[in-house]
């Protein structure tokens, strides 16, 4: 677990700062995470950010003359990052601990402490924020996690989320589901839209103005997430009519302004939970991909099956996120295949 001191810590440095800024990971856990924490203060700005953490993404830091920088649900951050980077830094994160340093880098990793616990960055930005228990819940459950929050939370929204088995039900049987994809969806579309999506997010103070659709606010997220939820379908169909006779599920799709690769692995793997999920999207030369199992450890046989490959991956033993050149997926997915096989032996 992240100790209480650092707790306070953290809620600190955010009441100190004037303009904050917030890079966060584009998934419903770093989204809920920076809405969580935002809502303190209401101060500064929230950036979605995609990828590796590198120099370049350094630059565009510094042109926003921010006072502090809060980095949620980012996994791999590079030292050449942080070495220009002259602000203090928050780095909330559950991912396998990096072994990074700077003088004005916090780092905040349950996994530290004990490696089992990874519970979602959204469970501790709501420890420090002790507020928007909703939100919170949306990217805890979102990002495969039912914790002991659940019943304070039945309390305060009944109906919303009945006794679940596990969290693929919660996402894709129920109506908190609903909240869940529209929070996902809210960063797809166009970039107008999403900017637009995440201003409002905001400025919304509950559950219900989204599913009864009770003010204006809540009634454009729900619009987009009917107008998403259509696109996704439309994907999930054709992914759902793959005929499958080994272990390995594996779905690409051409790519479009929205990739859908990640819920959609988490609705395989949860219908199908005894395969090995791949859902991959042809983004120009580069195959991006979602990996889903509850058997397997899939960084290492990623690691393995990218060697000598141009593309990159890491994440959780039961979901990754990779990619690769999409002239080099056929050999990515023979070792892959290979390996996994291998380790039945």
């Amino acid at each position: 677990m992240i100790p209480e001191q650092e707790i306070k810590e953290m809620r600190a440095m955010l009441e100190k700062a004037d303009n904050p800024i917030y890079l966060f990971d584009d998934d419903q856990d770093g989204l809920c995470s920076f809405l969580v924490l935002w809502k303190i203060t209401k101060k500064g700005k929230g950036i979605p950010s995609k990828g590796l953490l590198n120099r370049e993404s350094a630059e565009k830091v510094k042109k926003e003359r921010a006072d502090l920088l809060i980095l949620l649900d980012k996994p791999v951050v590079e030292q050449e990052f942080l070495d220009e980077i002259k602000i203090p830094i928050i780095h909330i994160d559950h991912h396998p601990p990096l072994k990074i340093k700077a003088n004005n880098y916090h780092y905040y990793n349950p996994r530290k402490e004990n490696d089992k616990d990874a519970r979602p960055t959204s469970y501790w930005a709501y420890q420090v924020a002790k507020d928007n228990l909703w939100i919170a819940m949306i990217g805890i459950v979102s990002d495969w996690c039912l914790p002991e929050l659940m019943n304070e939370f039945r309390e305060k929204y009944p109906g919303l989320l009945p006794e679940v088995k596990n969290p693929g039900q919660a996402i894709f049987e129920t109506e908190f589901g609903k909240l869940c994809r529209s929070f996902a969806f809210a960063l797809k579309g166009k970039s107008t839209e999403r900017s637009q999506c995440l201003k409002v997010l905001t400025r919304i103070e509950n559950p219900w103005e989204i599913m009864r659709q009770e003010t204006a606010k809540g009634k454009f997220i729900f619009k987009h997430f009917e107008k998403m939820e259509k696109r996704y379908q439309k994907i999930r169909e054709q992914a759902m009519k793959v005929k499958v006779k080994g272990e390995i599920f594996l779905f690409t799709y051409p790519s479009s302004e929205d990739s859908f690769t990640s819920l959609l692995s988490n609705e395989i793997v949860y219908r199908h939970p005894e395969k090995l999920v791949i859902i991959g999207r042809v983004k120009e030369d580069t195959v991006v991909m979602s990996l889903r199992s509850t058997k397997h450890k899939l960084p290492d046989i990623i690691t393995k099956a990218l060697e000598g490959l141009e593309g990159h991956g890491g994440g959780h033993d039961a979901a990754c996120g990779a990619n690769v050149r999409a002239d080099q997926f056929g050999t990515f997915m023979e070792r892959f295949e290979r390996i996994v096989h291998e380790k039945k032996k």
